[in-house]
């Protein structure tokens, strides 16, 4: 019975992966004024025809929408079949020895220490594409300025926890874990509504993952994310006095 709920919670996933290349070719046609807008019922002896032109002119000037290889793309859909016929332990050792709730075997820590760093190629395999990894710069961005608290347990080494702030609700923050052992992530699990799935990971996860082993070790961490445009205004009513001064010292008296 668990696994067939995990298998149903990693349905959407197995869709996406298959869905966005029917998406994006969708909206490749859309992008023709005549096929972007609802046609009266009087032309659909015509859009047949207008449509298998409009798709060969794609296929002969545009690029491909999909540029993998065959074995690649099987080897990929294989492997998330067998990923989502899996249990996730760390989720079960959560749950067994309550540790969202126990506090006295966790210690905050401000730089953690020997956790893998990746490249991007092992990050695509971990999140089994790269919708999360785009996502990532956002929730980092919340771990930069202070919304992101890391705790590493006392006694399993290798195991962390941290709350994230949500991205879409301020007052909600969300709790997950991530195991990392000999140079590699190995487990992880998120209380989020998709993070216990083990084909890939939720975007809370990922984006802990992307930071850590990652961007830390590349980016400049002052840009990471979406940038703050408002620094570079100024305040129209907080006027500089001793710019006032110097301007009406300056000013010379007018003769008559």
């Amino acid at each position: 019975m668990l696994i067939t709920f995990l298998f149903y919670l990693c349905i959407p996933k197995f869709t996406l992966q298959i869905r966005w290349v029917v998406e994006n070719a969708n909206a490749r046609i859309k992008q023709w004024k005549y096929l972007s807008y609802i046609l009266p019922s009087s032309q659909i002896p015509f859009i047949g025809d207008y449509v298998r032109i409009v798709c060969s002119i794609c296929n002969r000037y545009l690029k491909p929408l999909a540029s993998g290889s065959v074995e690649e793309d099987q080897a990929l859909g294989a492997k998330m079949l067998f990923l989502s016929k899996q249990v996730n332990q760390l989720k079960e050792q959560v749950e067994e020895q309550h540790l969202d709730r126990r506090t006295v075997c966790w210690r905050e820590v401000s730089e953690v220490v020997g956790f893998p760093q990746l490249d991007e190629e092992r990050l695509r395999e971990l999140t089994c594409g790269s919708y999360q990894l785009r996502l990532s710069a956002n929730y980092a961005q919340e771990h930069i300025e202070g919304g992101c608290t890391i705790h590493m347990h006392k006694e399993e080494e290798g195991l962390l926890r941290i709350r994230l702030q949500s991205r879409h609700i301020s007052s909600k923050t969300y709790q997950l874990w991530i195991r990392y052992k000999d140079g590699d992530i190995v487990a992880w699990y998120c209380k989020c509504r998709a993070g216990a799935r083990v084909v890939d990971m939720c975007a809370h996860t990922a984006s802990i993952v992307w930071y850590l082993g990652y961007a830390r070790h590349r980016c400049n961490t002052g840009r990471i994310g979406v940038r703050d445009w408002g620094e570079f205004l100024e305040d129209a009513t907080a006027v500089d006095e001793s710019e006032e001064s110097d301007s009406s010292g300056d000013e010379s008296p007018v003769e008559e």
